[in-house]
């Protein structure tokens, strides 16, 4: 600012030069002189605020957790598709070169040949009908564990969000309680100085300084660790993440008389993952009982021979060029490893569908709690509101009270310590109470929605 002032000074001082100087001097040369300084000073933008919908989007694409669980995606659908390709002809070429001496015998199974090509893909097996079918099942349980996946980095980019909101907006409250607290404990030393007070009310002051030096001090620690938390979700530098606590939308009332278990167990992508998991054992066990019946593949061979492997010794005709298209047909008998492998997988098949009513049952119990804990929790902060109310009416009346002389500023100092300490007892009832509506949207399927970003 000082450079352009003198800038400006001697631009105008410019217009006293005779004028064979001054036309030496052109006018562009004073404009961008004085312009000079705002084209090298940095644009100034305001930051723009990270609202809680676009937190949880980046927290979607940023998450780790998310990237390991495609890649699991990934795997299952590539198994899904090995299974399913074996429909489809494989097809193999290659050579069997080597020289014979007396009848000519085979190579790996097939004759000596300068160029073979071998064909084969399944045509008629029950047993890899059903292993198809499980490994799509396994599949698509893997896309149920993403979408379970999702809805936890949701919630934890919800909940961390919520909770640097809560903390930022007492922030200014607990810097107010202690300033108050520092300034009652300086009138509070000169009163002992002055022999008013005695050194235990110097102590009862320094304690309440201290606490809410405590208070604060878990604030701003607070605020730093959620904020950290936060950047390492959405891939945000810390220090650039404000939050704009107005996005955040009003939580839904739940009805305590719906049936909200039964919603979570119909709703829940672990239920689902689990009963897909166990339908797909149940295939894959049907799978090897059927390993044991007739299968039909179809098979295909051609072969270019050459006369030094002694062919038109052994054979009357020798051909140069042979193929052989056909099927292959397999009819197991006896198989008592097989057997054995197909009792094992009704035993994986019984223990995969155990698990998922164990998981059912789980969600069921886990999402009643939740429900009865937010009913506890709404008390609790109803409980909280009016203590609260109460501390507040006391201090109006303290304050009224010792303008008339009937009680002392420790009487007052005693009705603020504990609005303050109830004012952030209701706080915590509040965050409390929001953690478990939280908790009970993403029970209920209803987390994504209420937050706005896409399914």
């Amino acid at each position: 600012m000082k450079v352009t002032v003198h800038r400006v000074l001697f631009c105008l001082r410019s217009a006293g030069v005779p004028p064979a100087r001054r036309a030496a001097r052109k006018p562009s040369f004073c404009i961008l002189l004085l312009a000079a300084p705002l084209l090298a000073a940095p644009p100034q933008v305001a930051a723009e605020a990270l609202t809680l919908k676009h937190a949880v989007e980046l927290a979607l694409s940023h998450s780790t957790a998310a990237g390991a669980l495609e890649a699991d995606e990934q795997r299952a659908f590539a198994s899904y598709h090995e299974a399913r390709n074996q429909y489809l002809p494989q097809v193999i070429v290659g050579a069997g070169l080597g020289a014979s001496w007396g009848f000519p015998l085979s190579l790996e199974g097939s004759a000596p040949s300068l160029m073979n090509v071998n064909a084969q893909s399944a045509l008629i097996n029950p047993s890899l009908r059903d292993f198809v079918r499980a490994a799509k099942g396994e599949w698509q349980a893997s896309l149920l564990q993403t979408k379970d996946q999702r809805a936890q980095i949701v919630q934890d980019a919800t909940l961390t969000y919520v909770e640097l909101a809560k903390w930022q907006d007492l922030l200014g409250h607990l810097q107010q309680a202690q300033e108050d607290a520092r300034k009652m404990e300086e009138i509070v030393n000169q009163r002992i100085q002055a022999g008013v007070d005695n050194a235990n009310a110097g102590t009862q002051a320094r304690l309440s300084a201290a606490r809410a030096r405590l208070r604060l001090t878990e604030a701003t620690g607070s605020i730093e660790v959620l904020r950290e938390h936060l950047a390492q979700l959405t891939g945000l530098p810390a220090t650039g993440i404000e939050i704009a606590a107005e996005s955040i939308p009003a939580l839904p009332v739940s009805n305590t008389e719906d049936d909200l278990a039964a919603k979570a167990v119909q709703s829940s992508p672990v239920v689902q993952a689990a009963d897909t998991r166990a339908d797909a054992e149940s295939l894959r066990a049907r799978g090897e009982h059927r390993a044991l019946l007739p299968s039909v593949d179809f098979a295909a061979q051609y072969a270019i021979l050459s006369r030094y492997n002694n062919y038109d010794e052994f054979y009357q005709t020798f051909e140069r060029n042979n193929a052989t298209v056909g099927v292959a047909i397999r009819f197991p008998f006896l198989n008592p490893s097989q057997h054995a492998r197909a009792q094992a997988a009704d035993a994986t098949a019984l223990r995969a569908k155990k698990d998922a009513q164990a998981a059912r049952n789980q969600v069921s119990q886990e999402t009643l709690k939740l429900q009865r804990s937010v009913e506890q929790l709404a008390a609790a902060q109803e409980v909280a509101d009016l203590e609260y109310q109460v501390a507040h009416a006391n201090v109006e009346t303290a304050q009224v009270r010792m303008n008339s002389g009937a009680v002392t500023i420790h009487d007052l100092d005693d009705a603020r310590t504990q609005a303050d300490e109830r004012y952030d007892a209701l706080q915590d009832a509040n965050f409390q109470l929001e953690r478990a509506r939280i908790a009970l949207l993403r029970a209920t399927g209803q987390l994504e929605s209420w937050v706005g970003v896409a399914k």
